[in-house]
């Protein structure tokens, strides 16, 4: 039996609106949400990210950060500049005794120079403050000058020099000596008469000389009248002692 289509289309019609009447009578109130889910696994990595901005600079707020890691080593630099010579080390260690030597030739006291000289005063030229004794008693090696009073030193070493002077004044003397040009008073004596009696004033030293060193007797210019006379006479000597190492 063929079912005309209209009275299908009708039909359907009807069960839809009765299916859709029923549920909205028949629906229950929503539930409440329930319990959350565990979280899921980690995703993988994402992919890396294009290069940002560059931030704005930091407020520096005094508190050191803490020491970073240790770079790597830098390429040589240049070698520095010598440095000043440091200071001498101390001594080292006295080394041992060197071998004896041969024993040398003995020694002649003939071959040692011997200066000496004593001369007094007779005739000397008048005028100077230097006291001129003019005649030689002695002048053993030529060391004294009569001519002018000065002994002069040929022989380095430590020589005794000596005089006696005899006045009837006030008198004062002195031992003078030169250096490489550089004259010095080693000594000086004086003495008083107010008697105008013979008397003697003496003196003497003991003094290191150098080649061409000088040494003689000046008188003060106001207190240095000696006698001279057949009397007594005034002398002045010197002599090496020993030469020097």
């Amino acid at each position: 039996m063929e079912v005309p289509r209209g009275w299908l289309a009708v039909c359907v019609l009807a069960v839809s609106l009765a299916s859709t009447v029923t549920q909205e009578v028949c629906r229950a109130p929503d539930g409440k949400d329930g319990a959350a889910g565990k979280p899921g696994r980690p995703g993988r990595p994402g992919l890396k990210g294009e290069q940002g901005e560059p931030g704005a600079a930091g407020i520096r707020t005094g508190i050191r950060g803490l020491k970073g890691d240790q770079g790597e080593p830098g390429a040589p630099g240049r070698a520095g500049n010598v440095g000043f010579p440091g200071p001498s080390g101390p001594p080292g260690v006295s080394g041992l005794p060197g071998v004896k030597g041969i024993k040398g030739n003995a020694g002649n006291i003939k071959d040692q120079p011997r200066p000496a000289f004593s001369a007094v005063r007779r005739n000397p030229p008048m005028g100077g403050n230097v006291v001129i004794f003019d005649t030689v008693i002695t002048n053993q090696e030529g060391p004294y000058q009569n001519h002018s009073g000065r002994f002069v030193c040929a022989v380095p070493g430590y020589y005794y020099f000596t005089f006696q002077v005899v006045s009837k004044w006030d008198i004062c003397l002195s031992i003078m000596s030169s250096t490489r040009s550089q004259v010095q008073r080693s000594l000086g004596f004086c003495d008083t008469n107010s008697k105008g009696l013979f008397q003697v004033v003496s003196g003497g030293t003991v003094l290191q000389l150098q080649h061409g060193d000088q040494v003689w007797i000046e008188k003060d210019p106001t207190k240095g009248r000696i006698y001279q006379g057949s009397e007594a006479d005034s002398i002045f000597s010197g002599f090496l002692i020993f030469p020097s190492i």
